[in-house]
């Protein structure tokens, strides 16, 4: 019998959407950016949802800027 070195589940993936939030403040990623404290690529990260480790802080400052909370730009989906 083999046995297995390690196993992959498909545990699903989280999706980032901050476009929403920032198309109902009129702001674009530039301003975003500088309102947050941050660097450009950082904030275009966050809106193609390419984010591969999230900053709290980072994300602390842009629930502030953009009058959200956390869960409401970040799902967990499932994949079936």
């Amino acid at each position: 019998m083999e046995k297995e070195l390690f196993t992959i589940k498909n545990y699903g993936y989280i999706k980032i959407d901050i476009k929403k939030y920032m198309d109902t403040k009129n702001i674009t990623r530039n301003a975003l950016a500088r309102a947050v404290n941050t660097r450009f690529e950082v904030i275009d990260k966050w809106y193609h949802g390419h984010v591969e480790k999230i900053d709290a802080d980072v994300l602390a400052r842009i629930c502030f800027t953009l009058g959200c909370s956390p869960g409401d730009i970040i799902k967990y989906v499932e994949n079936c």
